[in-house]
């Protein structure tokens, strides 16, 4: 578990003010390390902050992808959900559970053929299917 002087640190670093409600946020999501959407870090965070709003969650977020701090997933196209894991790596969601995992790939080794005078400045890449579990389940 990071402590809050280094979670602190790490939002100055990319120029964000910490305050209580953000290095819980921050906290939360390096301590889940899954892909949370707004509502889930509300109601994972609420009993212990009984005075957090939603609208907070959903700004201290915000503040953290313009940051640089996390990035956006939009694997299901219904709500966004936040990574902590910066480097490059795909996702894997389980049409079934719904369980969205990474996994390691090379981003950098697919060819971009038509997209030589372009700036990429963001690269997702993105598996849908089932899990081992809910695959099993199917048998």
């Amino acid at each position: 578990m990071l402590s809050v002087e280094t979670l602190s640190n790490e939002m100055k670093k990319k120029g964000v003010r910490p305050s209580f409600q953000r290095i819980k946020v921050l906290e939360y999501l390096h301590q889940l390390n899954e892909h949370p959407t707004v509502d889930e870090v509300f109601q994972a965070l609420l009993p212990e902050i009984p005075t957090l709003s939603k609208t907070t969650v959903y700004n201290t977020l915000h503040t953290f992808v313009d940051a640089g701090l996390v990035r956006v997933v939009n694997i299901d196209e219904i709500e966004l959900r936040y990574d902590i894991m910066l480097s490059d790596h795909g996702h894997f969601q389980c049409e079934a559970c719904g369980m969205i995992i990474n996994f390691e790939i090379n981003i950098d080794s697919f060819p971009m053929n038509g997209l030589k005078e372009f700036q990429v400045n963001e690269k997702n890449v993105y598996f849908k299917g089932l899990c081992p579990d809910c695959s099993n389940q199917l048998d």
